[in-house]
């Protein structure tokens, strides 16, 4: 009797899906083995497991894996080495470009004896210099408000916290006076009718 047709969906048993995950990428590596030896066909087979881990098969016909991305790039018109360099040297590019910038910007504002400055120069870095004071003198200004506004809050929370506690002292007073005062009224009363 055959095996039947199983559902395929995920394996949700970690060592099971594992053990699977083993068995069938060998299977996979062997059949596309079979498969560049029997058709004389050039493969490459990528593999990353759940880890993360590469997993590859290259056809012994293919000298190299770039090299079959090279005829893939060209049969696709595709590109997947150049855009990853590219990318990487645009964003190179603009990194240097943005540390002399910087450089540029904070020998400027390092003012040097030795170096003849001229007025125009000296009034923008004197400009710069009140901008990024006002900058700071705001922040400084909302650190302190925040925290003012907290004590203020704490203050409030305090006094509601006191105002609460004597208004219960208050109650219990009222409440001592009024027993007090009831039991005398009693005697009293109990005095009078000749109770003892």
């Amino acid at each position: 009797m055959g095996r039947g047709r199983s559902e395929i969906k995920r394996i949700e048993n970690p060592t099971q899906r594992q053990s699977t995950f083993y068995k069938r990428r060998d299977g996979l590596f062997k059949k596309a083995r079979e498969l560049s030896v029997l058709c004389d066909v050039d493969l490459l087979l990528l593999l990353f497991s759940a880890s993360g881990k590469l997993y590859h098969y290259l056809s012994p016909t293919v000298p190299s894996v770039k090299e079959l991305v090279e005829r893939y790039e060209a049969a696709t018109h595709t590109k997947v080495w150049t855009d990853i360099q590219q990318e990487r040297r645009a964003e190179l590019a603009q990194v240097a470009q943005m540390c002399e910038l910087l450089e540029r910007e904070l020998r400027f504002m390092t003012v040097d004896d030795g170096e003849q400055y001229t007025v125009p120069s000296l009034e923008l870095l004197e400009h710069n210099l009140e901008a990024a004071m006002h900058k700071v003198r705001c922040e400084k200004d909302r650190k302190i408000g925040g925290e003012i506004n907290y004590l203020e809050n704490v203050i409030r929370g305090r006094q509601e916290e006191r105002y609460g506690l004597c208004d219960k002292l208050a109650h219990s007073q009222t409440l001592k006076d009024v027993e007090a005062g009831s039991t005398s009224h009693n005697n009293g009363l109990d005095l009078k009718l000749g109770f003892n």
